[in-house]
């Protein structure tokens, strides 16, 4: 039956009344909003534009995440420091290296910052 249907391109019949009733609420919710879109008249190439302008900005962000990556890694920490904190603040190695490296390798800085959280 559903094969029969598909052939026919004809849409299936809901199977409930409660999901008749939620397709036919759907149906009225996207006519009302394709007739809104129609009666502001969307400009389409604003909309193209902000789509632009929104994948620069992530663009931008993620070069901009990538250069600050870059820079944490070249960071040298000692694998002493790193043990030092885990074991002191009960994390993982890669926590304790991350927030060392963000502390450019400072021990005491990164201590700090690890007790002011």
């Amino acid at each position: 039956m559903a094969a029969e249907n598909e052939e026919n391109n004809e849409p299936q019949k809901p199977q409930t009344r409660e999901a008749g009733e939620t397709a036919a609420a759907m149906d009225k919710v996207t006519d009302l909003s394709e007739d809104q879109e129609m009666k502001r008249g969307v400009d389409k190439s604003k909309v193209q534009q902000a789509m632009m302008n929104l994948a620069a900005e992530q663009r931008e962000r993620q070069e901009a995440q990538r250069q600050r990556e870059k820079e944490l890694a070249a960071v040298k920490v000692a694998k002493e420091d790193i043990e030092l904190i885990a074991q002191q603040f009960d994390l993982d190695k890669k926590k304790a290296e991350r927030c060392l490296r963000e502390a450019k390798g400072d021990v005491k800085a990164a201590l700090r910052s690890l007790l002011s959280v």
